[in-house]
């Protein structure tokens, strides 16, 4: 397979006027926008293909108001107004899926019984990447965000499964006009070092 570079107006989609929301249209998303947008961002790399990345997507007026109380004050008219928040976790028992997604038949034994925790925040972060990025590409806005009680999100959605919150997406049609000016990036010469 050839891989030829984005054309111009994909790049900006994806990264250079893609922002992050928090004014959302009353426009919502589709469960079967919801199944694409998993059916792409699985295809992305993580450590032997563990894929620890689990992902609820809260849709509904019940659900909204039980991760309401979760949420940091600044995060709650934003979240109760998009259509879509994805709570982005692990499962602490990803390993059990391996003997299907990897070809050693040992890869199993890596993780079992040991403590995962980097592996489980560094791969499950990634997904959560993917997981933006796919959802530009098909047209919907971002506001990812940490600012929430993990422990309350556990509790309200998890108890008694493996899974863990690790952030916070919502998703939608946002409302650009209600953007603030983008704040500055780094130049290469100040984040990056050729070896």
């Amino acid at each position: 397979m050839m891989a030829f570079p984005l054309d111009a107006m994909s790049l900006d989609q994806l990264f250079r006027e893609a922002r992050t929301h928090s004014h959302w249209f009353n426009q919502p998303v589709s469960d079967d926008t919801l199944h694409d947008l998993y059916d792409l961002l699985k295809f992305g790399p993580t450590s032997a293909n563990s894929s620890p990345a689990r992902f609820l997507f809260v849709k509904s007026a019940k659900a909204k108001e039980k991760l309401r109380p979760c949420l940091d004050a600044g995060n709650v008219e934003k979240t109760m107004a998009a259509p879509v928040t994805a709570i982005v976790a692990y499962d602490l028992e990803f390993y059990d899926e391996l003997p299907k997604l990897f070809h050693n038949p040992d890869a199993r034994n890596w993780f079992v019984g040991k403590d995962n925790t980097a592996a489980l925040l560094r791969n499950g972060s990634l997904e959560g990447g993917y997981l933006i990025l796919a959802a530009r590409a098909l047209g919907l806005d971002c506001g990812p965000m940490s600012g929430f009680d993990a422990a309350a999100v556990d509790a309200a959605f998890f108890a008694g499964t493996s899974w863990r919150s690790n952030f916070l997406v919502n998703l939608g049609y946002a409302d650009a006009s209600k953007l603030h000016p983008r704040n500055a990036r780094l130049p290469f010469e100040r984040a990056c070092r050729i070896a």
